[in-house]
């Protein structure tokens, strides 16, 4: 079934279309860094497209747009993702990574693609699908793990398996011209936007890094050593990319037992 957004998981523990965030008191048609209180981290947009996070950090900086309760219009620079998708896209069927995701109009670096949407679990229903999967399934499920600056990771897992949009056929790549960022609107449970890293030629195939290594910091020990450790359930990557690592990201997390 085709959805545009997040949809509430089976298990119905989180619900992301709640709405938890107070709007900005703006009366200006575009909203302004260090005066709209959702801009509180700097201006996240320019002309449509991403700004850069810069070279000090090394990782995506979190980006939140103005929501239905602020007062500034629907015309403010700082509502991009919410917008939806607004490219032409086409699924086609690859020679050897079933089906693909492709352009047909030229893409500007920085700009907004399509969201990577569908139920939002909790990790015990996450983990529940994960593991009734058999090797010949393909695995849709996402888990995105933000570090905060207190030292806790909030996490989030969405499965466009059932119920989802475009986004789920998208492939992976060791070399993407995608990333993706965590954009929040009206609550704390983001939606999954995908920007492009580079200029992208009509008729490209669309791709990210399921890893998150992308525009991220390096893999940690922990996913080194857990890639490591089960190869059987692991696919190969056909991105064919100079530094392609053979196989698909694994995460294992998901694969411990109850």
């Amino acid at each position: 079934q085709y959805s545009p957004d997040n949809v509430a998981g089976a298990d119905g523990s989180i619900d992301p279309t709640e709405i938890t965030f107070p709007g900005c008191s703006c009366h200006s048609s575009s909203c302004v860094a260090h005066v709209c209180s959702c801009l509180c981290h700097g201006e996240n947009y320019s002309s449509l497209c991403l700004r850069p996070a810069g070279t000090e950090q090394g990782f995506a900086r979190p980006v939140f747009e103005c929501n239905t309760l602020c007062q500034c219009g629907d015309s403010c620079q700082n509502r991009v993702v919410q917008r939806g998708l607004q490219l032409r896209l086409e699924v086609f069927q690859t020679e050897k990574k079933g089906w693909g995701l492709r352009t047909l109009e030229f893409i500007a670096k920085g700009r907004f693609v399509c969201e990577y949407a569908g139920e939002v679990l909790g990790f015990n229903e996450a983990r529940r699908r994960i593991q009734a999967q058999t090797p010949k399934d393909s695995n849709y499920i996402i888990a995105v793990r933000e570090h905060l600056h207190s030292g806790e990771i909030m996490e989030t897992f969405v499965d466009p398996t059932y119920t989802g949009n475009v986004g789920r056929f998208l492939n992976h790549s060791c070399e993407p011209n995608l990333f993706m960022v965590p954009v929040r609107v009206d609550s704390m449970v983001p939606k999954l936007a995908l920007f492009a890293a580079t200029d992208i030629s009509a008729g490209e195939e669309l791709s990210f890094d399921y890893s998150g290594r992308f525009h991220n910091l390096p893999i940690t020990n922990r996913e080194q050593n857990s890639s490591e450790e089960d190869k059987r359930l692991r696919k190969p990557c056909y991105c064919d990319s100079p530094t392609c690592a053979s196989f698909l990201p694994w995460d294992s997390s998901l694969f411990s037992t109850l």
